[in-house]
């Protein structure tokens, strides 16, 4: 009999070949999304929940999981529903993520909404203080992107 000290369910906890898990993953990545688009530095956050900027690192990496009561703050200095950090987790069951996560064609560079550049052009967006304006950058954006123009000086 195995002792139970120690030991891990196969239905739950991290994988056992060291891998963070994908879950995890996942809702860090939400973390550091959000966190990201507020212009937030790590430090910053763990000041307002209690944590040093390492933990904060470990939580986005997914290496720490975050238990309920730490989800709850984070969702609160985020300004976020608890639900965001779950929201775009496709799969419908913890197997589909857990697969989806460990195939060799996924990752946190998959996601375009994790890339700098992303974030920087968002927050550059809504510093247009002008309605009429960030319309029609917008409409130029969308035009562009669906008649596949390579620069903008085509479609000028």
């Amino acid at each position: 009999m195995e002792s139970v000290i120690g030991a891990r369910r196969s239905t739950g906890g991290r994988p056992r070949i060291g891998k963070p898990n994908p879950i995890d993953v996942h809702v860090g990545s939400r973390v550091r999304l959000r966190r990201t688009l507020l212009g937030m530095s790590q430090e910053k956050l763990g000041e307002a929940i209690g944590l040093t900027f390492q933990q904060v690192q470990k939580y986005e990496r997914g290496a720490n999981r975050i238990g309920a009561s730490r989800l709850f703050d984070l969702s609160r200095v985020l300004d976020v529903p608890v639900s965001f950090f779950f929201d775009d987790m496709s799969g419908d069951t913890p197997n589909d993520v857990v697969d989806e996560a460990l195939s060799p064609d996924m990752g946190f560079d998959a996601d375009p909404m994790a890339k700098r550049e992303t974030l920087e052009l968002v927050r550059a967006y809504y510093r247009i203080s002008d309605p009429a304006v960030r319309k029609r950058l917008f409409e130029l954006t969308k035009a562009v992107a669906n008649s596949g123009v390579e620069s903008v000086s085509d479609v000028a």
